[in-house]
C-alpha cells in the first residue's frame, strides 16, 4: 500500500504532470511565472486548494452524489465546493498576507476556474482512488504543479537577461521555453515506471 501511493504521489509530479503533461492550470502558469515570489506563493495557494478540495469532494461525492444517484452533478457540487475554498484562501491571504494577496492579483481569484483543481478532483473519481490514494494524487499534482511554476519562472527569469529577436519576443519566447521545459520532463517516465515496476 505504501509503495502504491509513493508511485500515485511521484507520478503526479512527475511524469503526469498537469501543468507539463496534461496541460491543465496554463493560465496561471504563464501568467504568474514572471517573478519566483508569486509562482511559490500561488503554487502555495493551489496545493492548499487542490488537498482541501480533495479531503471535502470525496466525501460529498461518496457518501452523497453515489448514494443518491447524482453522479451527474459531480461537476457542479465539485466547482461551488473549490469556488468557496478559493474564497476562504483569499480572505486569509488579504487579511494575513496582504503583499502576496496585491502580488498574486487577478490570478488568485482565478484558482476558482483554474481547470488543474477541477481536474485533479474529476480524475480522482475516474480513476476510482479512495481516500488515500486522492489526497496522496491531489498533494502530488499540487507539488507538480509548483515544481513546474518554479522551474519556469527560474527560465523565464533568464530570458529577461538575453537577447531575443524582436519577432520573438514576449508570448512566442515564453511559449517556446515553455515547451522546452515540458519536454524535460518526459525524461522522469522510464524512471518513476522502472522503481515500481
Amino acid at each position: 500500500m505504501t509503495k502504491e501511493l509513493f508511485s500515485i504521489l511521484l507520478t503526479a509530479i512527475l511524469t503526469q504532470n498537469f501543468v507539463l503533461a496534461k496541460f491543465l492550470g496554463i493560465c496561471p502558469f504563464l501568467g504568474v511565472s514572471k517573478k519566483l515570489n508569486t509562482a511559490v506563493g500561488m503554487s502555495a495557494a493551489v496545493i492548499f486548494v487542490m488537498g482541501l478540495a480533495t479531503a471535502v469532494c470525496y466525501p460529498i461525492n461518496k457518501f452523497l452524489l453515489v448514494k443518491n444517484d447524482l453522479e451527474y452533478l459531480q461537476t457542479i457540487v465539485f466547482i461551488l465546493v473549490i469556488a468557496a475554498l478559493v474564497q476562504l484562501v483569499e480572505i486569509i491571504l488579504k487579511k494575513y498576507i496582504p503583499a502576496l494577496y496585491n502580488a498574486l492579483g487577478i490570478y488568485l481569484p482565478l484558482i476558482t476556474t483554474n481547470c488543474a483543481v477541477l481536474g485533479v478532483v474529476i480524475l480522482n473519481v475516474d480513476n476510482g482512488y479512495g481516500f488515500a490514494q486522492s489526497m496522496f494524487n491531489s498533494i502530488g499534482a499540487g507539488v507538480g504543479f509548483m515544481l513546474a511554476m518554479v522551474m519556469f519562472a527560474g527560465v523565464r527569469s533568464r530570458l529577461e537577461s538575453c537577447d531575443i529577436p524582436k519577432f520573438m519576443q514576449g508570448l512566442p519566447i515564453t511559449l517556446v521555453a515553455a515547451s522546452l521545459v515540458s519536454v524535460s520532463f518526459l525524461g522522469f517516465t522510464g524512471i518513476v515506471e522502472n522503481i515500481f515496476a
